[in-house]
């Protein structure tokens, strides 16, 4: 469960459905910012749409217009844990028959066709006749300060329906 510091604002609360307009930022620990709206436009979601994982939507039940929170998301609420199977080795001729111009190196981002989708991977570590890629999400293992900044909140659609 997420860690809350928060400012009281209005009495609508954010329950599932409810459409909200906020400012974010994404903090790695250590306070890295990897994500934000701060300097642009607020985000607007109806949470439960699918436009944040579950572990940020569950962080923002609650919350009113006018809250300032942030919120600690466990790294299995976030983006996952790492799982180290999820690094592998792979034939360096895998490679070349891949069409880019950038230089095999670790820190490539390399895509594969997978039966869902595209899957990407981290090139980490180059060998003579491997490639070691990670495919973990590039944040998993971490945990994650989601700080926001609640601007508007409004009622689920189906109530206004009534």
């Amino acid at each position: 469960m997420a860690d809350i510091i928060a400012s009281q604002g209005s009495t609508e609360k954010i329950r599932m459905g409810s459409r909200i307009t906020l400012h974010f930022a994404l903090l790695m620990p250590g306070g890295e910012e990897i994500d934000t709206t701060r300097r642009g436009k607020p985000a607007s979601l109806t949470l439960g749409d699918g436009n944040l994982l579950p572990g940020f939507e569950e962080a923002l039940l609650g919350l009113t217009a006018g809250d300032d929170a942030q919120l600690l998301i466990p790294a299995d609420q976030a983006f996952g844990q790492r799982v180290e199977a999820n690094v592998r080795l792979l034939a360096r001729s895998t490679f070349n028959e891949m069409a880019s111009e950038e230089p095999l190196e670790p820190g490539l981002v390399v895509s594969f066709q997978a039966p869902d989708g595209e899957l990407p991977g981290v090139v980490k570590a180059v060998y003579e006749d491997t490639v070691q890629v990670d495919f973990n999400h590039p944040l998993s293992g971490a945990d994650i300060t989601f700080d926001v900044s609640i601007l508007s909140v409004e009622s689920p659609l189906a109530e206004e329906a009534n």
